[in-house]
């Protein structure tokens, strides 16, 4: 057998495998010539050492020849401290079942770290309501005009053409009946109950969630969060309770704001499409919605809000290391807000058909 090339920590890695997965002659008696090897530490030692010791587990009589002086020296200091390890073959990769497993312990972990975070959130949260000279007015402001101000243009023409593609779906199936009126039902209900706050939580959470993450996994990596803790300031108190509190003020003023855009558009659809007037459009809407209705979307934000903030604020705290981490860690905040919201969208459509709430 010839060793090549660089037996060092760099490359120890990748070389390990290979070694591993050789055919070795059978023979009885093997010839091991290190004399081309071009470099050579302590972690080429220690795998030298674990090559030697299991070919002579297998019952092989093993030559070493071709080492340099300082390089056998350094061996035998590695063989005089190393401990006698079996020579493991690789890793096999686990199977479907091994996975589905690992899939759903981390999970289970994940959402009992989401659970303790909320708990310790919630604490803080009394402790400050108790102490209102502990909540940082700035801090709210500014995460007010950075959610909800900042938001508003965006918010306003997508919200806008939802309600026109609504409209427009509606109107070329109304036509065919002649029951053009109609189309204000269609277009007051589905905005004001189900897409106007769905549509402004997901921005929000595409926004504002993967920002907070972005931006306390950055403070996490520069260990400014333990700076905090080393002032006495509690991070929930700084960096969780501001953004919560913003997010819970300004989603349910963005929700109303995109229903009025919203019904702007579809108004305008109806208006072109199917000759609605804006009186007739009026009156079918004071007719069909009531103030229910317009609460129970409204009443959704909220929720959507501490969603967002909480897991925006939760993915951050889990950054660690490199900036690799932040991004991955301010992807997932999006991804799970959005399933989320969808989730506890769906549970709130199904108590509402079986209360009747916001039905006429």
């Amino acid at each position: 057998m010839r060793c090549l090339g660089h037996w060092t920590v760099q490359g120890i890695a990748g070389l390990k495998p290979r070694v591993a997965t050789l055919a070795y002659p059978g023979e009885s008696r093997l010839v091991v010539d290190c004399g081309d090897i071009l470099a050579f530490d302590t972690a080429g030692a220690w795998l030298l050492d674990a090559l030697l010791c299991h070919l002579r587990g297998m019952g092989r009589e093993v030559e070493l020849v071709g080492l340099a002086p300082e390089r056998a020296r350094l061996l035998e200091l590695v063989q005089s401290r190393a401990a006698r390890l079996p020579w493991f073959a690789p890793p096999r990769p686990p199977g479907w079942l091994a996975r589905l497993g690992m899939g759903v312990s981390q999970r289970w972990q994940e959402a009992q770290g989401m659970l303790a975070f909320l708990g310790e959130t919630t604490l803080s949260a009394l402790v400050a309501l108790r102490e209102p000279r502990r909540w940082r007015g700035r801090l709210v402001l500014h995460h007010i005009q950075h959610a909800g101000l900042d938001a508003l243009a965006l918010v306003g023409l997508l919200a806008f053409l939802v309600g026109v593609v609504i409209a427009y779906q509606g109107a070329t199936q109304l036509a065919r009946y002649g029951a053009n009126i109609f189309v204000v039902d269609l277009i007051a209900h589905a905005i004001l109950r189900e897409l106007g706050p769905m549509l402004v939580a997901i921005i929000v959470a595409g926004r504002s969630g993967s920002a907070f993450a972005a931006q306390i996994g950055t403070m996490k990596v520069s260990e400014e969060i333990d700076a905090l803790r080393t002032l006495g300031l509690s991070p929930q108190e700084v960096l969780v309770l501001p953004r919560m509190l913003a997010l819970a003020l300004v989603l349910p003023l963005l929700t109303f704001y995109a229903d009025v855009l919203g019904l702007l558009g579809g108004f305008v659809v109806a208006r072109v499409q199917l000759d609605v007037d804006a009186a007739s459009f009026l009156d079918r809407f004071d007719d069909t919605i009531r103030v229910s209705t317009f609460l129970f979307g409204v009443g959704k934000a909220p929720v959507f809000a501490l969603i967002i903030a909480l897991v925006g604020c939760y993915q951050g705290f889990r950054a660690a290391g490199s900036a690799d981490s932040v991004g991955r860690h301010t992807t997932l905040s999006v991804v799970q807000s959005i399933f989320l919201i969808i989730i506890v969208d769906a549970v709130f459509s199904v108590l509402a058909n079986v209360t009747r709430l916001g039905f006429r």
